[in-house]
């Protein structure tokens, strides 16, 4: 049906509310004008509308409603026709575009769509002799009647056509700005009609939004007053939604250009707040993140820096001593990871050009598919080659009088030589060394990264020192460590921020707050993430492209690990290994933490090199403390040998309330080579007594039934008795981290875990790995 002609329409004994679709679009809070309503005959009654009520209502996009189209009449037949007596309505399920009012069936009354800008006018209908709650769209020619289901369900229709027909118009005018001072008072009476819309929706906030961004997208040729009038005037809608990406854009190029505007503090500062507490993802959302950083470095632009830097980041911390959320530190880290990366993008994509690092390994570069090659640096370059004597009588060609620096080669021509702290050769991976090399072997490989002086341009360097500042304020922050170590264990850094001396002492800050933290699940987090990979430990030791002193940051780390569950002998083992040499000379230095390194490393059998253990021994003798030290060793070995030397009972039940030093005070008594059984249920034993547990050589089962033996035991325990075959752990403070340990013990064939915290999928873990686990006890746990 053609929705477009002219005339009037009568509809007989209805109750009529005014609608404010008709007002201009610059004078929303004007008094509205009702007199084109066509209402002819039969009392009527007018009324404000009753949106103070407080009803919010959901955006309608679809729905079912009936529809009835009356044309305005011209004739005595055509009024009959269209009286209420006479009306006719068809079931629709009617959509609401961006743009018109379509039904899902095109025909009858809906046949062709409705346009937003053909609609005249919008109002509430209500009947008097009879419960019919309709809505009507007047248009040039008729009007359409839509009825609902009861009252709630037409206020929804009414107010979601409302909405649709204002955003319609709103997009047409302001998609064709003439004179900025009109399109500003435009953008304030959008923006108010979104804050006072009964609607309750997302795209209710968003659509307006969206609307200025594509309007400032189009419009980049603003004066900076300008932008100041519009980012006050779209203020309100920013305070609980998130800027569209374009206006995110817009908000960047004023945090460039002004960053001393007043705007800056006063309304940027909470929608920054609001990104911070609430975005889940940057990588959905990027230009959110480039966002908060040119806000950060905007305001380390103010007079007083980094002062008003380290205000904002206490503010989003709060006043107490926990953060109340928890999406506020990973977003800050991420802002400042990506920070960081873009101050040495230039660099990386230099680094891009060069031959990968398997390439290199393997001498096989394929020039034909990578971009032109740049000059490297080597390590160590190679003397150059005499040429060979020639048969003819003619005299070789004198040199050239300058020639090139022996320093610069092409790609084709590199040379690589990895350095070594002790070992010759690491052990390859198990592909069969295809794998990736670790951090430490990239940086040395990398000639232009090893060699090549890092100068940042004056921004970059800028950028660099405030968002370094800024992790280390977050490390300062006690409830933030613990996540902070564990987002930045996998070093996140490129390598060229590692070569770059400025940026390692900025950061030693925080890495020696997590080596000065006693919790295990902060100091932990220095070590790698995984075998095979280089963590802090490794670049802040001696040897390592970020140490800067003679190894204290690198002893205090050993201190704090060693002091904490890791005197094992896979710690040990790697530092034999690899950090050796550092060890010995902290040791002949005097430091106390080598020292018992050294004496651990000779007590545990790691050391298998005879001359290497008499160098040991001549370094801790060197020293009065290593000289105390290792005579206490000796003595501790005596009283191991005295233990394990054949003899005594096969098994042994402690007494209850017996304590650690009791145990140790009884093992020292006399030999006990021979104990296969031993009971200390009741007692008032710890994970201390582990030490003296694991000089039993013979031991294969061990009660430990309602003890406070713990994890750090269990760890211990898990190294050095690999024999034992019988273990109980009824009622102990045990959890999955210290069970976990239990999976390298290939003996044990009975466990008991009654009442300990361990959960489902460790006790499946540990029935995968123990194939002669035949009798398991777990009642009481939630694995039973």
């Amino acid at each position: 049906m053609d929705l477009n002609g002219g005339g009037g329409n009568e509809l007989h004994n209805k109750q009529f509310y005014p609608s404010e679709d008709n007002k201009p679009l610059l004078a929303e809070m004007s008094e509205g004008n009702n007199n084109n309503a066509r209402v002819a005959a039969g009392p009527c009654r007018r009324s404000l509308h009753h949106c103070s009520s407080g009803m919010r209502y959901k955006l309608l996009h679809e729905g079912d409603i009936q529809v009835c189209v009356l044309k305005h009449p011209r004739t005595f037949l055509s009024k009959i026709l269209t009286s209420k007596f006479l009306r006719r309505w068809e079931p629709h399920h009617l959509t609401l575009t961006d743009s018109s009012l379509s039904s899902a069936t095109p025909t009858g009354y809906m046949e062709t769509s409705l346009s937003y800008s053909a609609i005249e006018d919008l109002q509430l209908l209500s009947w008097d002799n009879a419960p019919k709650y309709c809505v009507q769209l007047s248009f040039p020619g008729g009007t359409v009647l839509l009825q609902a289901a009861n009252s709630y369900q037409r206020d929804q229709w009414f107010h979601s056509l409302q909405w649709k027909k204002k955003i319609y118009k709103y997009r047409k005018v302001l998609s064709n700005p003439s004179r900025w001072d009109v399109v500003l008072k435009e953008i304030r009476a959008l923006v108010d009609m979104a804050l006072t819309s009964p609607l309750q929706d997302e795209s209710i906030h968003q659509a307006p939004l969206h609307i200025i961004s594509t309007l400032l997208a189009e419009n980049s040729s603003l004066s900076p007053q300008d932008h100041e009038n519009i980012i006050v005037a779209i203020a309100p809608l920013l305070e609980n939604n998130h800027p569209p990406p374009d206006l995110c854009e817009f908000f960047c190029k004023h945090c460039r250009e002004r960053p001393r505007s007043m705007v800056v503090i006063e309304v940027f500062t909470p929608v920054v707040q609001r990104i911070l507490k609430h975005n889940m993802d940057f990588g959905k959302c990027p230009r959110l993140r480039l966002f908060t950083q040119e806000y950060i470095l905007a305001l380390n632009e103010l007079n007083a820096g980094m002062e008003v830097v380290k205000k904002f980041v206490h503010s989003m911390h709060g006043p107490t001593g926990q953060c109340p959320h928890p999406r506020v530190l990973p977003n800050l880290v991420a802002v400042c990871l990506a920070a960081i990366y873009s101050c040495y993008e230039e660099f990386i994509n230099s680094r891009d050009n060069s031959p990968s690092l398997k390439e290199i390994r393997n001498g096989c570069q394929q020039q034909n598919e990578r971009k032109p090659p740049m000059p490297l640096r080597l390590l160590r370059p190679e003397p150059p080659t005499p040429p060979p004597l020639s048969v003819s009588a003619t005299p070789p060609p004198p040199p050239p009088a300058v020639a090139p620096p022996p320093s610069v080669v092409n790609s084709s021509e590199i040379l690589v030589e990895l350095e070594r702290n002790n070992n010759n050769k690491r052990k390859s991976g198990p592909s069969g060394g295809d794998g990736e090399p670790n951090l430490i072997d990239c940086l040395l490989v990398s000639p232009a990264v090893n060699t090549l002086s890092i100068q940042l341009p004056a921004q970059a360097d800028r950028v660099l020192g405030c968002f370094a500042l800024i992790l280390k304020m977050l490390s300062d922050y006690e409830d933030w460590r613990p996540a902070l170590a564990s987002l930045l264990q996998p070093i996140p850094f490129p390598k060229e921020a590692l070569a770059h001396a400025k940026f390692t002492k900025e950061l030693k800050y925080v890495i020696q707050r997590f080596a000065e933290d006693p919790r295990q699940e902060v100091h932990s987090c220095l070590l790698s993430v995984r075998s095979g990979k280089d963590g802090w430990f490794q670049l802040y030791s001696p040897g390592g492209v970020a140490c800067d002193d003679d190894g204290e940051l690198f002893a205090s780390m050993v201190h704090i690990l060693m002091g904490s569950c890791y005197k094992t002998k896979k710690f040990l083992l790697s530092l034999a290994e690899n950090k050796l040499g550092p060890c010995m000379l902290l040791a002949l230095r005097g430091n106390q933490t080598m020292v018992e390194i050294l004496c651990l490393m000779l007590e545990y059998n790691i050391i298998e090199n005879k001359d290497t253990q008499l160098q040991i021994i001549s370094t801790l003798e060197s020293s009065q403390t290593g000289r105390l030290m290792y005579e206490q060793l000796c003595d501790r070995q005596r009283e191991l040998k005295e233990l394990q030397r054949k003899g005594g009972p096969t098994r042994l039940t402690l007494p209850s309330k017996s304590t650690d030093a009791d145990l140790a005070r009884l093992l020292s008594s006399g030999s006990f080579g021979n104990l296969e059984n031993l009971s200390l249920a009741f007692t008032n034993v710890t994970s201390a007594c582990a030490e003296q547990l694991i000089k039993l050589p013979s031991l294969k089962q061990l009660n430990l039934w309602s003890t406070q033996f713990g994890d750090a035991g269990l760890r211990l325990l898990s190294e050095h008795l690999a024999c034992l075959q019988v273990l109980n752990l009824c009622e102990t403070p045990v959890t999955d981290a210290g069970l976990l340990a239990l999976s390298s013990m290939k003996s044990l064939c009975s466990l008991n875990m009654n009442s300990t915290k361990l959960t489902a999928d460790t006790y499946e873990d540990l029935k995968a790995k123990l194939p002669n686990l035949k009798e398991v006890d777990v009642r009481y746990t939630e694995a039973w």
